[in-house]
């Protein structure tokens, strides 16, 4: 296993790749959108407004393949799949409630940063 030192970030540490992707931006929502129960693909779709059925396609297959979700086939015409999200992913949803507490707690600050930096580039 390559050296993967706290705040090396090197590139061909699996924990780097991992964290890319948990930390991306649907696989954080999708398993929050799973936490409360099982759904099917569109269901997931419909509570994740801009998401493509590529983009969750391929976020669902990173997360099955990291055994963060599991996919079940239910045997019904036509067939229909369902995801859940695992024991291994629900330990995720507390440092995601938290990071989006702060996110909302902070937007305000964030958002007058970003404008003041705006004002300062188009000076």
């Amino acid at each position: 296993m390559p050296d993967c030192q706290l705040q090396r970030f090197a590139s061909d540490c699996p924990s780097r790749i991992l964290f890319d992707q948990i930390a991306d931006k649907w696989s954080m929502m999708v398993l929050t959108v799973l936490a409360p129960a099982p759904l099917r693909f569109n269901a997931i779709k419909r509570r994740l407004e801009g998401v493509t059925q590529k983009a969750l396609t391929q976020c669902l297959r990173r997360l099955e393949r990291n055994g963060l979700v599991s996919r079940r086939v239910i045997p019904v015409s036509p067939v229909a799949v369902e995801y859940a999200i695992t024991p291994l992913g629900r330990t995720l949803l507390a440092p995601f409630k938290e990071l989006y507490a702060w996110t909302v707690a902070n937007l305000p600050e964030v958002e007058a940063a970003r404008d003041a930096f705006d004002e300062r580039i188009a000076a």
